[in-house]
């Protein structure tokens, strides 16, 4: 059963302890793929370490988070290019636009995000999408943007039916992780709805660790929790949620 990850920041201080047992533990549960997103230039070399010790399991994508873009974002966006051009990603991520911590930054956020979008199709990769209390406003560049080259994910999909199936419409599966095991998820009573093919599985580790470890440190062996709860909501057994999960993923990544 191969599990894969397709948003998991490994390179995060939070595994500095712990990092290859964090990852050992992984792979020992099934889950041996894990799509790197990146947030901004400082951690660029943090990510191309860990690709060079685990180049069969770790996958890097190259982008500038929303809640980076700040007053040096034109400089940032540069990094993104320069790396794009020198080497091989598998996505353009992860964009998009936040405005649940600062809203001074939206304008910079919107040309950021429409910037790295044509980056994208220039080099005909998926986007991987961060949106925060930002949904129309990323709906409305993505329905400019819009074309057969542009695909992706909707990193940690969090809304509503609605706004599930307006996802879908742009070519983006929806990356579910832990807010799936929640109480107060919500998207557990609609994701039957929607057609597994649409479907990728992430952790956002550190971040948001399924039930039973809510509030703890989140990590990739924690996606077995998802896949359990998957299977629950489709009436399908875990290695078939993983491998459809998975091909799901490879058609998004091309690998």
């Amino acid at each position: 059963m191969i599990i894969t990850d397709t948003h998991t920041h490994l390179y995060s201080n939070e595994f500095d302890e712990d990092r290859d047992e964090m990852i050992q533990r992984a792979i020992d549960a099934g889950v041996s793929r894990f799509f790197i997103p990146a947030i901004d230039a400082t951690f660029t070399q943090s990510m191309y370490d860990l690709e060079k010790k685990y180049p069969d399991n770790i996958f890097l994508m190259m982008g500038l988070h929303p809640t980076h873009v700040k007053e040096n974002y034109l400089q940032e966006l540069e990094h993104v290019e320069e790396q794009l051009a020198k080497r091989k990603f598998y996505a353009v991520g992860e964009i998009g636009i936040d405005l649940y911590w600062d809203k001074s930054h939206l304008d910079e956020q919107k040309i950021a995000f429409r910037k790295q979008i044509q980056l994208a199709k220039h080099y005909k990769l998926p986007i991987v999408i961060h949106c925060r209390e930002a949904f129309e406003e990323i709906f409305e560049i993505l329905e400019e943007e819009k074309s057969t080259d542009l695909f992706g994910i909707f990193h940690c999909f969090s809304g509503t039916h609605e706004q599930a199936l307006r996802a879908i419409s742009y070519n983006m599966k929806l990356g579910i992780g832990g807010v799936v095991t929640f109480k107060n998820g919500k998207i557990d009573q609609f994701l039957s709805q929607i057609d597994l093919k649409h479907l990728v599985l992430e952790t956002d580790s550190p971040y948001l660790a399924p039930m039973p470890y809510r509030g703890k440190r989140n990590e990739s062996s924690y996606l077995v929790h998802v896949v359990d709860k998957l299977g629950l909501i489709y009436n399908l057994p875990k290695e078939e949620i993983a491998r459809i999960t998975t091909e799901n993923s490879r058609t998004v990544f091309g690998i």
